[in-house]
């Protein structure tokens, strides 16, 4: 897709509801709180120990980064990177805040689990998703009551494996490999232990983590890396 045909044509419409992204921003604004800046203007979020950097709301790129994936939303364009949401602006594209419902098939490759009142809520960069059944997909949502005091995930979700790298891959490596081998992991077992209840049925839960953590080993094995 030719991103500066985008600017051209997309200028206007970024223009007639640019006011309403600083709306959308303005919630956020408490989130300072919770982030320190890097030598780029990158700000770190560390909400839920979920530690990594996002481009500032409001700050501006003149071609959107390679792989990015167009959504609309009530006839709005917006596009989505590793976690980070822009829309069109008046030379280029801006860094702003998704709207409330909008509907995402694929989480951030970094986000953060977090349990409020038994629900899983995914995190990243000052976004919460939910998954939805009915849409298939991540819907974005308010942030949730009582946020800033998560509880503890239920005994089905709270088996995580631990894991070693064995050959020095740093953390944002690991965060990578380990998304990639949730998915296959995931796509194998039927098993998702972001969900409630694995997403299964209860009868099938204990079968399918145990499918799901044979996946994740065999495939975190294979990319070198200890896993008990």
């Amino acid at each position: 897709m030719n991103t500066e045909i985008n600017v051209r044509s997309l200028t206007l419409a970024g223009a007639l509801f640019y006011g309403s992204l600083a709306v959308l921003s303005a919630g956020a604004a408490h989130a300072e709180e919770h982030r320190i800046v890097d030598g780029r203007g990158h700000f770190l979020d560390s909400r839920y120990n979920h530690g990594h950097y996002y481009p500032v709301l409001g700050g501006s790129v003149r071609v959107l980064p390679e792989g990015y994936r167009p959504y609309f939303f009530h006839d709005h364009p917006y596009y989505f990177h590793g976690g980070v949401w822009y829309a069109p602006g008046a030379s280029g594209f801006v860094v702003v805040r998704p709207p409330i419902g909008v509907v995402i098939s694929v989480l951030p490759p970094y986000y953060s689990t977090i349990w409020i009142g038994g629900v899983p809520y995914y995190y990243a960069n000052d976004v919460y998703y939910t998954w939805d059944p009915e849409q298939n997909g991540y819907v974005v949502v308010d942030p949730p009551a009582n946020a800033e005091n998560p509880s503890a995930p239920p005994a089905s979700a709270a088996g995580d494996l631990i894991i070693y790298p064995k050959n020095g891959q740093d953390p944002k490596q690991q965060a990578a490999d380990r998304y990639d081998c949730h998915g296959w992991a995931k796509t194998q077992s039927g098993f998702d232990p972001t969900q409630a209840g694995g997403g299964v049925v209860p009868d099938n839960r204990e079968s399918g983590r145990d499918a799901y953590d044979r996946a994740m080993s065999a495939c975190l094995t294979g990319r070198g890396y200890e896993v008990r």
